[in-house]
């Protein structure tokens, strides 16, 4: 099995609805504060203080200890949209956890500002100071998934794309997941356009949208499926039924090219495939003729 990781976007992650247990892995975004240092905007103002007592949030292992400081950033700006994400995080039912992800979003917009927004257009996240906007709106997209509310959550996974158009959130990959579950062919082949991505959820999905087109004979549907399989060879066994899905440690992470991977996908997007006449079939054929893939250990970053 490859050992290079990816974490899973956190847009894709289910909203946790209780307690956190330790985490096995530190939290990525407590890492924020050593560029924060290095860029030399902490503790300028409320806000900046705020998210400094957020950085030490995120390093806690217990929910006790990482609310007790979310409330104490609220309490020197009750613009720390960050403090809201983690309230959220630790909330003990979806209805609050979208509520409180909704503050964040409306922290985020206030502590931005339209002098933010015009100035970040096209670039949030790669500027620290959207970052929480950022994690507090793909919550409530998420939260609002969940409850149903699939137009209120491609509203703002839009909107998102457009402020972030490299989405280093993986915000895309929900995106064509509901788009699929839609079967909103249209919407979907211009989202797949927008991107060239080697990610095999990205691939799969590229390749069932030509089936859908063209049919089983089409060369430029197969060359796809080739191009799939080489991201990950587990995708057609599992979504066939032949090999079993695989579930993966809960630490935001999946392994590239592996089953877990492939378990992930075909959770999100099997339906489709399986609601295509004749795709599960054609793709299993297809890939049935092509020999061991290659490993590779080279770390992804």
């Amino acid at each position: 099995m490859p050992i290079s990781k990816k974490p899973r976007s956190k847009a894709a992650l289910k909203t946790s609805t209780k307690a956190s247990a330790p985490a096995a892995l530190p939290d990525r975004r407590a890492m924020e504060s050593f560029l924060a240092a290095i860029a030399g905007r902490r503790g300028d103002d409320a806000t900046a203080k705020a998210q400094d007592v957020m950085y030490e949030a995120w390093e806690r292992i217990t929910s006790r200890s990482r609310m007790a400081l979310a409330r104490k950033a609220l309490g020197i700006s009750p613009l720390c949209a960050d403090a809201y994400v983690l309230l959220a995080e630790e909330a003990r039912s979806i209805e609050e956890a979208r509520d409180y992800y909704a503050k964040g979003v409306e922290a985020g917009e206030l502590a931005l500002g339209p002098r933010g927004f015009k100035q970040y257009a096209g670039h949030f996240w790669g500027f620290l100071e959207t970052r929480p906007y950022m994690r507090a709106r793909a919550g409530l997209a998420g939260t609002l998934l969940r409850l149903g509310d699939v137009d209120g959550a491609l509203a703002h996974y839009r909107d998102m794309l457009k402020l972030n158009p490299n989405d280093n959130q993986g915000i895309r990959y929900v995106l064509a997941g509901c788009l699929l579950r839609q079967d909103n062919d249209s919407a979907l082949k211009e989202l797949l356009a927008a991107y060239e991505d080697g990610n095999a959820s990205w691939l799969y999905t590229r390749a069932l949208v030509a089936f859908r087109e063209s049919g089983d004979g089409d060369k430029h549907a197969a060359a796809l499926v080739r191009d799939a399989w080489s991201a990950n060879e587990h995708v057609p066994a599992i979504l066939s039924g032949a090999k079993s899905p695989v579930i993966s440690d809960d630490d935001g992470y999946i392994t590239m090219g592996g089953p877990d991977e492939a378990t992930y996908y075909v959770t999100e997007c099997g339906a489709a495939w399986h609601r295509t006449p004749g795709a599960v079939a054609w793709l299993t054929k297809l890939t049935a003729t092509l020999g061991p893939k290659r490993r590779t250990r080279a770390a992804v970053h």
